[in-house]
């Protein structure tokens, strides 16, 4: 089967759900309608709320939504197979996800842009938002960190895409500028921004060629969280808004980018699914030890199919900025469809290209001395019968245990998550690369650049859209003091 058709299956599915399921529940069940004004002109404050453009805050709930979930979820899923994945991302994002996504946020519309812990309270009593806040603040400290943790090992594995991310942040506040603050207005900052986001992966690409420059992985983490503290604080037409509107052109792009390859591929029969389409019901996945498809695949697929953290994002952000009701459906339900799309994506490239990606990242590991590599590439190789391989390896005795590997379910069910994960996930970029290099001959080194940036790009919205979630919760749990103590700012 061609990796291509699982695209077009997609794109098919989401069109359609969209246009009746989606519009018979904006019209039937949220009756929007556009005269009734939303809170971010209602309560205009200049600071978090205030109205966006729906496409720009459909870049932003996008971007802001996805994080690393869609990606690195369905990618270590793949250890059940990939037919089982993809099943659950299209049946969980067409009939839970886009519902749970589009109500979440149009719910806080209504409810003057509160928070779900807010709503959950003013439904079923006080208690309840104590409760859920304290909830939420404390997941959404561990939504950061793992975040922060993903952004600064992928920025110093590639400095150069590090380097890009850092550009976009100067450039965004420019574009932000001219987009609110002078003539320029929405499509003059956009083509200026535009020409910002080729200049950023141009320059990240030449640092990654030239290798002078390089922070580890505590020096990103440092930058990370100071970035963070300050873009929560800031009015999010500064820093927010365009930062991740600029961010989705560049996951639009890599969307459309691997889309078209993979179809491109199909047609000439170039992008075959050499992955397991099933592995069994059970796989090492969770900790490297046995893990029961259901119900682990709803932990590991989320994002794509259904997340709790969406409503978050959807009554935070997303909805102090929605100028028009009749906008929710494209910010809200289209954009969880898009999240989707993003993981049948994923899945469809590793699935056609894991065993290239597999060998170049194995081979090279060995090479640097990664003795845990070695390790589960020998258990591997043993489980099939072929011998112990020596850390000298040749490329080409790496590429035939990796080739055995994919063909035997049940061996790559047991060890496909460990040593993705050893790899540090590296098969992830490298395989889009191998599917845009194989259909269109774009350069492996640029793009493997490029799938790093939008992949960081995911994680970095979510990054510091969660410190600013986590600042709207503190804020609430702390309301009652503060509503008895007058003279406290």
């Amino acid at each position: 089967m061609e990796a291509g058709l699982l695209i077009l299956i997609a794109l098919i599915i989401y069109a359609v759900f969209y246009f009746t399921h989606g519009k018979y529940i904006e019209r039937a069940v949220v009756k929007a309608d556009s005269r009734r004004e939303t809170p971010a002109k209602r309560l205009y404050d200049g600071v978090d709320y205030v109205p966006a453009n729906k496409y720009v805050l459909y870049g932003h709930h996008f971007a802001s939504i996805a994080g690393a979930g869609p990606i690195v979820g369905p990618a270590i899923a793949l250890a059940w197979g990939w037919l089982p994945c993809i099943l659950w991302i299209w049946f969980g994002n067409v009939f839970i996800g886009v519902v749970h996504d589009y109500l979440s946020l149009m719910a806080s519309v209504r409810y003057d842009g509160r928070s779900i812990g807010w709503i959950a309270g003013k439904l079923m009593g006080r208690k309840a938002t104590y409760i859920f806040n304290a909830y939420i603040w404390f997941a959404l400290l561990l939504v950061v960190a793992a975040f922060a943790f993903v952004i600064s090992a992928l920025f110093s594995a590639t400095p150069g895409a590090g380097v890009s991310a850092l550009l976009l942040l100067l450039f965004a506040v420019i574009t932000g500028f001219l987009m609110y603050r002078t003539r320029l207005g929405f499509k003059g900052g956009t083509v200026i921004g535009w020409i910002f986001i080729i200049l950023a992966v141009l320059v990240g690409v030449y640092v990654q060629q030239v290798g002078t420059f390089y922070l580890d992985f505590y020096q990103w983490l440092v930058i990370l969280l100071v970035y963070i503290i300050v873009a929560a604080s800031l009015p999010v037409w500064v820093l927010l808004q365009p930062r991740d509107y600029l961010n989705a052109y560049i996951l639009w792009a890599s969307l459309a980018i691997g889309g078209a390859a993979l179809i491109a591929l199909a047609l000439r029969g170039g992008a075959t699914l050499v992955l397991p389409s099933v592995t069994g019901f059970v796989a090492n996945v969770v900790g490297g030890q046995p893990s029961p498809f259901w119900p682990t695949v709803p932990l590991i697929i989320a994002c794509g199919a259904l997340s709790g953290f969406h409503s978050l994002v959807g009554s935070g952000t997303t909805s102090k900025q929605l100028a028009d009701e009749l906008h929710g459906l494209l910010v809200g339900y289209a954009g969880m469809e898009t999240e989707g799309f993003l993981s049948t994506m994923v899945i469809a490239s590793m699935a056609a290209f894991g065993v290239t990606a597999l060998t170049d990242t194995v081979y090279s590991a060995i090479a640097a001395g990664n003795a845990k590599v070695l390790s589960i590439v020998n258990k591997i190789s043993m489980s099939l019968g072929m011998g112990s391989i020596a850390a000298g390896a040749s490329k080409e005795a790496i590429a035939e245990v990796m080739k055995a590997f994919a063909a035997n379910p049940t061996v790559f069910g047991k060890y496909y998550a460990p040593l993705a994960g050893a790899l540090k996930w590296k098969v992830i970029p490298l395989s889009y690369a191998y599917a845009t290099n194989k259909a269109f001959g774009l350069d492996l080194t640029a793009m493997c650049i490029f799938s790093t940036l939008w992949i960081t790009g995911f994680a970095l919205t979510s990054l510091d859209t969660g410190t600013r979630l986590g600042r709207y919760a503190w804020q609430e749990l702390m309301e009652p003091i503060k509503s008895r103590s007058t003279t406290v700012y």
